[in-house]
């Protein structure tokens, strides 16, 4: 497993323990760091903070694309699945789409429900085409 995956999967953890819990996503990663077990690497730091400071626009788009689902319907996990792919898409450069959409369909099938790849797949795939020119 690659860094930028493990990363991911950090930052899915924090983001999924603060909506499980009911806290603020920078809280739940200032006691990480603190606590540094496991160690949270800087690309993790970048994507709960990235998600946060971009969170309203992103929720908006998922809501806005996601046909049939509230966000509040959806599986928690999926919920911060997608918004850490939307991230990665509309706000940071460095990592290609097809990047992008692969490694939260991957995150999808690891931790998820059946539907839930084709469904992240579907949902990011059409962020990506639609609001790419306008973010």
């Amino acid at each position: 497993m690659g860094a930028r995956t493990k990363a991911r999967k950090r930052a899915l953890d924090i983001l999924f323990e603060a909506d499980q819990r009911g806290l603020a996503p920078l809280d739940v990663l200032r006691d990480r760091l603190a606590s540094a077990q496991p160690p949270v690497q800087e690309y993790s730091v970048q994507i709960v903070e990235g998600v946060v400071a971009e969170g309203e626009r992103i929720d908006e788009l998922l809501s806005t694309y996601s046909h049939g689902w509230t966000l509040d319907r959806m599986p928690a996990v999926d919920r911060c699945i997608l918004r850490i792919g939307t991230w990665e898409l509309l706000f940071n450069t460095d990592v290609p789409d097809a990047v992008a959409i692969d490694e939260a369909v991957e995150l999808a099938q690891s931790l998820s429900t059946d539907e839930s790849p084709a469904f992240v797949n579907g949902l990011l795939a059409r962020v990506m085409s639609v609001a790419r020119p306008i973010a």
